[in-house]
């Protein structure tokens, strides 16, 4: 294949990776009165925190990473969101450090949602049941 259509593939998965974490980071605001998708959201945070807490392996920041080398772009090391985010809106950071600042904020909005939600709840068996 042409190196420009390489290009173009990790451009999409870049695109793809970012609303991924827009979905972990926001995706509680999406998910009250619907269990099936707060429980999708809860999954895929649970799954994207420990990926930065740990350090490990991410399929889309290696699929990103192979395809621009077939396009003749340099390939980065390290997770997605330094990568990123780090030299744009958290110049001079350890990583550590971001990690650190960030887990924390996904738990805070997810917390707010989450109580907000509870408190929305009726707890009368007159209250019909919302959701899927």
């Amino acid at each position: 294949m042409a190196p420009g259509l390489y290009r173009a593939m990790a451009a999409s998965v870049l695109s793809l990776h970012a609303v991924y974490i827009g979905w972990v980071i926001f995706g509680a605001f999406f998910t009250r009165g619907r269990p099936r998708l707060a429980a999708l959201h809860v999954a895929t945070l649970v799954y994207g925190m420990t990926i930065e807490i740990f350090g490990f392996w991410c399929p889309l920041t290696a699929l990103e990473a192979w395809l621009e080398v077939r396009g003749n772009v340099p390939a980065y090391s390290g997770p997605f969101l330094l990568h990123y985010l780090d030299a744009v809106v958290y110049p001079d950071i350890p990583p550590n450090l971001l990690i650190a600042g960030t887990v924390p904020f996904a738990f805070g909005i997810y917390g707010f949602t989450f109580g907000v939600s509870v408190s929305d709840i009726r707890w009368d068996e007159k209250t019909p049941r919302r959701g899927f």
